[in-house]
């Protein structure tokens, strides 16, 4: 009997203490922690390999991700000597109409830490939603000042490949055919966006496209898996297949709109490209 009544209040504890240790968990260790994943993708026609650090949605300002930490995402980045670097949007945090989150840091000193960044292919970017809620012009203006390139429905040839950026889905008009219209060799093309849903959208001329925008959801419960996400056609986060085309997903480093991560760790994605086998 005494036994029992002790497992009882064991188990009335755990109940009670678990929710609690999630929540700090989630709102307080998560946020701030940094992996840096390596994935492989093989795609047909491709002939060499090719090492691509992503990045995206470092939303500078928000709780977990100042100028400090942007410091230390750089150097790792770097330590990881990829041949590319492509930026995916969400260089800032704050909502519509302008509207700035508290810990809001200007555009200018973020591009001047991005700056750092070091590929021997170069480093690139793609505009988000947020940067563009807030002033899309001001945040690639600062970009472009840092030696960073904004490719906004633009292609350029880099190295082996044609590099492509579209116009974010939410806020611009994506331009899919107009970029590919700058293409003029038969060199795999590889298209950055910020928002996934323009995957259905891109023919199977393009060998891969970048994406992020869904932070993974944020939250991913054992079993359950995402509670919620911004895509509204699925692509959370990975690798689709759909058509012999090819989408990856990163689920970026910062958090927007509740500053919570889960199961969704902040990542530095170094993703080799390499031939099929």
């Amino acid at each position: 009997m005494v036994r029992s009544k002790i497992r009882i209040r064991i188990v009335a504890i755990a109940l009670l203490v678990a929710p609690f240790l999630v929540a700090v968990w989630a709102f307080g260790i998560e946020p701030g922690m940094l992996v840096v994943r390596h994935p492989r993708m093989e795609l047909p026609g491709w002939k060499s390999d090719l090492r691509i650090a992503v990045l995206s949605d470092l939303h500078i300002g928000s709780p977990h991700v100042g100028l400090d930490k942007l410091r230390v995402i750089v150097e790792k980045t770097n330590a990881e000597h990829p041949t590319l670097i492509v930026l995916l949007g969400d260089f800032v945090t704050g909502g519509p109409n302008g509207r700035r989150a508290g810990g809001f840091v200007e555009p200018e000193p973020t591009a001047a830490e991005l700056k750092k960044l070091h590929a021997p292919l170069g480093v690139f970017a793609v505009l988000g939603n947020h940067d563009w809620w807030y002033d899309g012009e001001r945040v690639g203006k600062a970009l472009t000042d840092s030696g960073i390139p904004v490719l906004e429905n633009k292609a350029v040839r880099v190295g082996p490949i044609w590099l492509g950026g579209i116009a974010d889905f939410w806020t611009r008009e994506p331009d899919i055919a107009g970029t590919l219209a700058q293409v003029t060799t038969d060199d795999p093309v590889v298209l950055i966006t910020h928002n996934p849903d323009i995957f259905p959208e891109v023919p199977s001329r393009v060998s891969l496209l970048l994406a992020a925008h869904t932070h993974g959801g944020q939250v991913q419960l054992p079993i359950v898996g995402t509670l919620i996400t911004t895509s509204k056609l699925g692509y959370n986060a990975g690798e689709f297949v759909e058509r012999g085309r090819h989408l990856f997903v990163t689920t970026g480093i910062g958090t927007s709109i509740v500053p919570v991560r889960f199961g969704v760790p902040p990542e530095i994605v170094i993703l080799t490209v390499g031939r099929a086998r």
